[in-house]
């Protein structure tokens, strides 16, 4: 069985269609009830063999814990949900700021560790979660946004080597820009992938137990010459 969690995301439907498509069994978790049953509705058709969905909050701990808690066996999952931070806005309103770390860390965090808790019971399992190259470097235009995915990444990493004993495989998804509604308002250049694209590596990383992945590979590239930029530098450059 494979659990998603922000399945309504263009990334995660995507995937949803590719494991539907080779029958697997899916447990589907988002925010708005009525688009997850479409979402399951289309993957039942595609030929998956079982599909649950749970409507609610799920950046709540309340609400990830009980979640979780009900799930039967999981041999896969994916943490897909997060939210393009307007980081202007967050240096003015740092209740919005708050709840852009909510969703973009902190719920990230709290999933990722109840479904590897829950894969220790059984001995195995793997849970691929949707950073960001983002991540790698703060910047002026999203370092809000940046160093949430810098704190979910830093957390996966530990928490991969803290469970590696335990049967459990954390993959650290690092996707450069996406093709999607949240980009929506973005100019979209060479460098953006298809939501199709980067959900066809998720899927073949969980499924090769990858530990940290690029999407696409060139972004691995990019971001090596960006670390590599001087802070002096850095700091002057409005990217």
């Amino acid at each position: 069985m494979i659990c998603v969690v922000g399945a309504t995301s263009a990334v995660a439907q995507a995937a949803i269609r590719d494991w539907a498509a080779r029958g697997d069994e899916l447990v589907l978790f988002g925010r708005n009830a009525a688009e997850l049953e479409r979402i399951a509705a289309d993957a039942r058709v595609r030929g998956a063999v079982g599909v649950a969905v749970h409507a609610g909050e799920i950046t709540s701990i309340a609400f990830i814990e009980a979640a979780v808690a009900t799930l039967p066996i999981t041999q896969q999952a994916l943490v897909a949900h997060g939210s393009l931070t307007d980081a202007a806005r967050g240096m003015e309103d740092l209740r919005y700021l708050a709840e852009q770390f909510n969703v973009n860390f902190i719920s990230g965090c709290a999933w990722t560790q109840c479904l590897a808790n829950k894969m220790a019971t059984q001995g195995s399992g793997s849970i691929a979660v949707i950073s960001s190259v983002a991540g790698e470097r703060g910047r002026y235009s999203n370092f809000a946004y940046g160093s949430a995915k810098a704190g979910l990444t830093a957390f996966c990493d530990g928490l991969r080597a803290r469970m590696l004993a335990r049967g459990v495989h954390v993959i650290t998804v690092k996707p450069g820009s996406i093709d999607t509604p949240m980009t929506a308002s973005m100019k979209k250049g060479l460098l953006f992938a298809s939501a199709e694209s980067v959900a066809k590596g998720i899927v073949r990383a969980l499924d090769q137990q990858r530990d940290v992945v690029y999407l696409p590979r060139y972004w691995q590239l990019i971001m090596t010459i960006v670390r590599a930029i001087p802070e002096r530098v850095a700091k002057r450059l409005k990217w």
